[in-house]
């Protein structure tokens, strides 16, 4: 099976009241941990790509490592670009094998973003591929993202119909009030998303679908875990998941998931390093780390994506 794009993926997740998660990918235990869950709950996927991990892991690794994760799974894959900052960006990607690629004008004037926006729709219709888009703008920091809580806004319903038609994008990244990074809420606050804002954004386009960025949600026992072994992280990490899986069952059809990815991981090595302060494989240390992952994303897409079982 080939690499697919979100299209027939986003139909049947709207249809059936699902998300599909999108899971950011850095290097070969990342892939394999996520790949192996989903393969056995048999999930479709999305494996998505930053720039910056485009810049550190190299392009055609990571086009190699997912094309291996098709092999080893026979899974339907989509393989995504993450926040193109640039029309540059996402010819690159999609000359290089992407299925699917954001661009990100959200910080740009309405009229700018959909420019953009309209631009490379054009270039990666042509080419077979779907575009995501995003309106308003998530406060936090991932890679290259860093949005100030000032300059965070929520999206603007009365914008979405005239942004989809004028751009012709595939889905729509709206902001309602979940926030890139890990460490975005007080200690003792429970984020509330905004849902009459994301009932509104489904009543004026009907069908189509949406996603949230920043949706991290790690679970206490990786924070007390990190905390533990040297760390010094707050309490109050994330997007509750009863929330998100709300969300799911409206019309978001993905779910980004990021930072929990690395938390997971993080707090694996740094337990391990702890009991076995001498050792110095790296097959040693990064394999409980990829089953952290695996356990981690299993979770996500039983429990707040309800994806599982749904790949054929």
């Amino acid at each position: 099976m080939p690499l697919v794009t979100t299209t027939e993926l986003f139909k049947k997740a709207y249809d059936g009241g699902y998300a599909i998660g999108a899971f950011n990918v850095n290097n070969m235990e990342i892939v394999q941990g996520i790949t192996e869950a989903a393969k056995e709950l048999e999930a479709p996927l999305i494996l998505q790509v930053s720039k910056g991990a485009r810049a550190y892991a190299n392009h055609t690794y990571l086009i190699k490592l997912v094309e291996a994760a098709v092999i080893e799974t026979g899974l339907p894959i989509c393989l995504h670009l993450d926040h193109g900052d640039s029309f540059e960006t996402c010819k690159s990607c999609i000359d290089g094998g992407f299925t699917s690629v954001m661009i990100d004008a959200s910080s740009k004037p309405f009229a700018e973003n959909v420019e953009i926006t309209k631009k490379v729709v054009a270039y990666a219709h042509d080419r077979g591929v779907v575009v995501e888009a995003e309106l308003g703008t998530l406060a936090g920091i991932e890679d290259e993202v860093k949005v100030s809580a000032e300059e965070s806004s929520y999206t603007h319903p009365e914008e979405v119909e005239e942004f989809v038609t004028k751009t012709g994008c595939d889905s729509l990244a709206i902001a309602i009030g979940t926030s890139h990074g890990a460490f975005k809420f007080k200690p003792g606050t429970k984020p509330q998303l905004r849902f009459d804002v994301l009932e509104e954004v489904s009543r004026r386009l009907p069908g189509f679908p949406i996603v949230l960025h920043g949706s991290s949600s790690v679970p206490q026992e990786l924070v007390s875990k990190i905390n533990k072994f040297g760390g010094n992280m707050p309490g109050a990490i994330g997007v509750p998941e009863d929330q998100l899986r709300h969300a799911a069952s409206l019309s978001v059809c993905k779910i980004n998931i990021d930072s929990d990815l690395r938390l997971a991981m993080t707090a694996t090595v740094r337990e391990y390093f702890a009991e076995h302060p001498a050792d110095f494989d790296p097959r040693q240390y990064l394999k409980p780390a990829r089953q952290a992952i695996k356990e981690l994303v299993a979770h996500k897409i039983v429990d707040v994506l309800g994806c599982d079982h749904k790949a054929f």
